[in-house]
Order: C-alpha cells, then structure tokens, then sequence
C-alpha cells in the first residue's frame, strides 16, 4: 500500500482537513524531496500522527509583511528528522512540512526576495549585484539557515555577507545600512518558546520592509514553486562574505553614540547586573556597558548561547521570572540594576531599586517614559535641542503605547508622533526625514550627502534646518531606540543609555523610583494595563473577527456611568499624523472616555487573541497626595478593563 492510500483514508475520515491532504500528495508527489524527509512523512502516515501532519500541512507558511515566524521542531518528530541529537538538543533536521520553517521554507523565502530586490534594483535603474546581510540569534537551526539563505543568495547570482556567530536584531539593522546592502535578514523568533524559529526581513534603510515592498515581496515568494527549491539544498560558502572586525566595531561605535553625556559615568559607581538570558545580547552590551566604565556582573547561569533557554520558561524580559536569577545576584552584589535582554536583543526589561532599597520592576512604559525625559532634558542642557523646544524634533511611539511619553513631548515643545504597532512603522518615519533632509540639502546647497559617514551632530543640525530630528522612540513592549543609525529596536544601545540614566540619578542622590515620580508630578499620573481574551482554533477566530465588526458597527456608548466620548475607527476613517502624513488603514479602534481615561483595541498579530491596551490619568497636585492618586487611578483602570472584557465576551457570542 502506497502512502498516499492512508492519507486519502485519514481525509475521508476527517482526520486530516483536505488542504493537508493535496499538500502532503503534491509534496509526496514532487521532485524536491530529500530521502530523509520523504522518510519522515512516510514515517509519520505510517504512524497516523494525523494531527501532528495537520499542523505541519494544512497551509503553506505565510511570508506576512515582516517575514514569516512558527515552529522548526514538530510537536511529535519523524526518527529521520531527529537523527543524532546535537549536545544542546538540535534535532539533526527541522520539521518537514509547508506550514514549519525549514529548509524548504527558507529557501523558497530567499528566493523570492532575491528576485524581488533584483525587480527592484532594475527598476531604480540600478544594475548593481543584489547584496544581502544575515545574522541570526541562537535558536534551534539559526545558523543553519543563516548560511543557507547566504548560499542560496549567492548562488542566483547576488553577493551575501553573513557574521562568524550570533548577532542582534539592531546589529543587522545597522550593518544593512553600514554595507549599503540592498536587503537583511534576521533568522529569529525573538522571544517565542524554544521550538520556534523565524526569518525577518529588512530592506535597504535599514528597516522592516513597509509597503510596497512588503507586498511586492510576498508576491514573488508566492509565485516560487517548490520544485525550484530542491538544488540549493546543498550549501556553497566560498562566495559568502564573513564580516570581520571592522563591521564589529562600527556597530560598536555606533551605539556608543547613543550616549548623551559620557560624564555622568564618572564618579557614579553604577553597580549593574546583566542578563542576555542565553541569547546574543552579551555580544555587544557587555563590552559597550564596559566602556563606559560601568561595574557589570553577568549572570553566569545565563551567559552560554543555548537554544532551550534552560533557565526560564519564556526567553521574555517582559515576564517578571525572566530577570529572578539577576534580581538574586543584584541581591548578592548589592547591584543597584538588572538589565536582561531577549534572544535577538531588540527588547529590554529592568528591575530598579526603589527609595527603599528593594528590587522592583518597570513596564515598558515606564522604562521608556524616564528614557525619554532624561535624553530629552540632557539634550537641552547640552543645546543639541533648543530650551524651549522645536517642531523640527520628534519624539516618535506607537498608539498603545503610553500617553505618558505624549505629555513629556508635547511639554518639552516637540512634535510627537503615533503610529501604527510595530517598530517598522516607526523606522519608516525615521527613513521619510532622512530622505526630506537629503533631498532640500541638494535643492538648497547642492550637496549630496552621504547620511551615515555625516557625523551625528552635523546630521542633527541638518535635521533641525532641513527636516525632522529623530530625538526618541519606543514601544510598550519594551523596544527602544535612541539614533537614527538604527532602524530597529536597540536592546544593546537601550542597556547603555539606560545605564547613563542610572548614573546620573545615582550621582544626584535619587533612586530611578524617585526619578519616575517626579516625572509624575510634572506631568501627571499615567497607569497602563493590557486586557487579553483569548480565543483558540477556526471557532475562537471567529469570535475575534466578530468582536472587531461588531466595534465598527455598533461602537460602544458608555462603561457603567462614564460615557464614551470619542470612538476612531482606524480601518474606516481617514486619519493623519502629526505631520499630517495618512496612516495605513488598519482595525485598530481607540475608544476615549469622559473621565480622560481611553482604551485600544485590535487583533493580535502573532498569537488568536483579541488585545485591550488601557490607559488612565490623573493630575497630581502634590507629593503627599501622589501615592494615594496611583492608588485610584489603577483601581478605576482595573475596574474598566473587567467591564471592557466582559463587554467584549458578549461581544463574541454576536
């Protein structure tokens, strides 16, 4: 009996859904298949794994707009995909399947990117040799498909530039722009679970591919048949570039110049504690932290590459136990900071000492809150910006994040923008000044200059003359960014000026605690929280894509007494930014109360659930009334989020 028979069984049965049937006869039936993963299908129908071949076949992984993200080890795995097990738990092979990232997937990706940057190189009337960097973090078969895609580029004829182990996630961004390279590529899931594994992609300012790149990508990936894939299996090396030294360090000296005032290190005694949680961030952080002086212990439990991520449940310094093992050497080392950093080390998490002396930790929204005041007042004192401020600067973040980081801007006399999530969008504004400034420098003076050998002062002088000065950026996740040299999230560059931030508090006899406060007094008391339901399978999809209609059809009116003011529809309305640029349509909806308090809501991008981002506000009329606000306002943010959900679940049911 042939393989196919118990597959055409098992769909008839409803075992397996008719989309996991055709794949697995046109992957049985093709030409592209190594005898080892044929034996592993063949292996997996013989042992009716039909949920396990249903997951791995019941769709072809999608290259979304960013790139494509999923498992690389199955659930249940073919004797043939494991092989001999690495000494960190590597199966010999990845998954086979349409819906897994493998060689097969990586493979047909590259191809379709080449072919897409090729188009449009062409097209901008540029016959130069696509050129492509890697870089890839730690996980389960990274630096496999790090050097395949590298093979597979060179081997269509581009030129590929890869690094001798991992890298960060900014560190890709930075040298994409540093090479001049027409594409990147981050091989990462950044703090997914250990089965996981991912394929980014950038383009050639350095950022997440935006429309229309982003689409015209897809389409060509799309239209790559599988059966093309099968002759770049085997690598060829002698053509890719490893980077050396020279790109190392210009990375280096790139996220050192996020520093505003090195002399806050001096005399400070900063005392800090770092974790990259097995991942690359000891890569760059620890000699950049180093540099500057800095008394920086790792976590020595956590300092070894490891694609388990033995130490921790999740690899998220989003997760309180993520920094327990730091938070116990802080202990021990009486450290006055915990920094840890995720996989590809483009989020950061920290804990702080408050004015008692103890260990707690920030959101997101607070790291980047105290960020911004610090940068923003340093680079005032320093006449980088003028004192009262300037439209030509910009403090940039997304939507759900903290409204916070809005009144620190707007009080400072900058312009702040939102944007959509995702820190792409927020690199895209970045690539829009750069492209202003460059363009009325040449109109104006007939200069054209070469942006990143331009020396940061003189490219913030020009910003201010001829354009918009990138100040700050950052997300609620816990990304930041602190230059315009990178155009992604910094982890390495955030640990840094985070640290300088520290410095200075600790030299004028403040606790980072008190140093939030007092933002809180000058600007107000800002709380955040998130509400999450979640919805699993085609049945719990369903409900989601209800709960979103249903807020465009029937937005709601009120929440207990508090009525709802305001209600943006972002998919239908057209709305504009601070620099009165549309923003892409999107279901995303923000629903303002009467009391000022306001709430976000849209689908999950990477997990089936529907996301409620709320924030609340009070004014703060003095100190000793501070701790009794917070109290308040939290408790009012947390009663809204248990009627927004309980709205939301009624919602569902339609």
């Amino acid at each position: 009996m042939s393989t196919i028979d118990p597959i055409a069984a098992a769909e008839k049965a409803g075992l397996i859904l008719a989309s996991t049937a055709q794949n697995l006869r046109t992957w049985l039936g093709g030409t592209f298949l190594p005898d080892w993963a044929r034996a592993a299908i063949e292996e997996l129908v013989a042992q009716e794994q039909w949920p396990e071949l249903n997951d791995r076949f019941y769709r072809t992984l999608e290259f979304g707009t960013g790139g494509m993200r999923g498992r690389t080890i199955g659930k249940a795995s073919a004797t043939a995909e494991i092989g001999a097990l690495s000494a960190q738990g590597s199966p010999a092979h990845p998954a086979v399947g349409c819906n897994v990232l493998n060689d097969f997937t990586v493979v047909r990706a590259t191809i379709g990117l080449f072919r897409y940057t090729k188009q449009y190189l062409c097209a901008a009337g540029s016959f130069d040799q696509p050129r492509l960097v890697i870089a890839h973090d730690v996980r389960h078969f990274s630096r496999h498909f790090c050097e395949l895609a590298a093979s597979t580029w060179s081997q269509l004829g581009g030129q590929a530039f890869i690094f001798d182990g991992p890298r960060s996630t900014p560190q890709l961004s930075f040298s994409v722009r540093y090479l001049k390279a027409s594409a990147g590529i981050v091989i990462t899931a950044s703090h997914n679970p250990p089965h996981d594994n991912g394929y980014k992609v950038y383009f050639g300012d350095g950022g997440q591919v935006v429309p229309p790149h982003d689409t015209g990508i897809i389409a060509q990936v799309d239209q790559t048949s599988w059966d093309e894939v099968a002759k770049f299996f085997g690598k060829k090396l002698d053509a890719v570039i490893t980077l050396g030294v020279a790109a190392e360090q210009a990375y280096l000296e790139a996220a050192a110049a996020a520093v505003i005032d090195p002399t806050v290190f001096k005399g400070s005694k900063l005392k800090v504690v770092f974790t990259n949680v097995h991942g690359t961030g000891a890569v760059a952080t620890l000699p950049l932290l180093e540099r500057f002086g800095v008394k920086v212990a790792a976590v020595p439990e956590q300092l070894a590459f490891d694609p388990r991520f033995p130490t921790v449940k999740s690899p998220n310094p989003e997760n309180a136990p993520t920094l327990a093992m730091g938070i116990e050497l802080a202990k021990k080392t009486k450290a006055d900071v915990v920094l840890a950093t995720d996989p590809d080390c483009d989020r950061m998490g920290v804990a702080v000492r408050d004015d008692k002396g103890e260990l707690v930790l920030l959101t997101g929204n607070q790291i980047g809150a105290l960020l911004a005041e610090y940068r923003i007042s340093a680079m005032k004192k320093l006449g980088v910006l003028p004192k009262k401020g300037t439209k030509r600067a910009a403090l940039i973040k997304t939507f759900v994040t903290s409204q916070l980081q809005d009144a620190i801007g707007h009080a400072h006399g900058l312009k702040v923008i939102n944007t959509l999530t995702g820190f792409k969008w927020i690199a895209a504004k970045i690539a829009g000044y750069e492209a202003e400034m460059k363009a009325k420098l040449f109109e104006t003076e007939g200069v054209a200059l070469d942006y990143d050998a331009t020396a940061p002062e003189i490219r913030a002088e020009l910003l201010l003359d001829y354009s918009t000065f990138y100040v700050f950026g950052g997300e609620e996740s816990y990304g930041y960014l602190a230059t315009d040299t990178v155009r992604d999230k910094d982890g390495n560059a955030a640990c840094l000026i985070f640290c300088e931030l520290a410095a200075a508090a600790k030299k004028a006899g403040k606790s980072i605690t008190q140093y939030l406060d007092g933002i809180y007094l000058k600007f107000g008391f800002y709380t955040e929280t998130v509400g999450n339901i979640y919805y699993e399978g085609a049945a719990g999809a369903a409900k989601i894509a209800r709960i979103l209609a249903s807020y465009r059809k029937s937005p709601p009116k009120a929440f207990g007494k508090l009525k709802v003011t305001k209600f943006r529809d972002f998919g239908r309305e057209k709305i504009k930014d601070a620099d009165g640029e549309l923003i892409p349509a999107q279901d995303l909806y923000i629903v303002t109360l009467a009391n000022g308090f306001n709430y976000a809501v849209r689908g999950s991008g990477t997990e089936p659930k529907i996301k409620f981002y709320l924030f609340g506000q009070s004014k703060v009329k003095s100190a000793k009334v501070l701790a009794d606000v917070k109290a308040a306002t939290k408790a009012a943010l947390e009663e809204l989020r248990q009627q927004v959900e309980a709205d939301a679940a009624k919602r569902a049911e339609g």
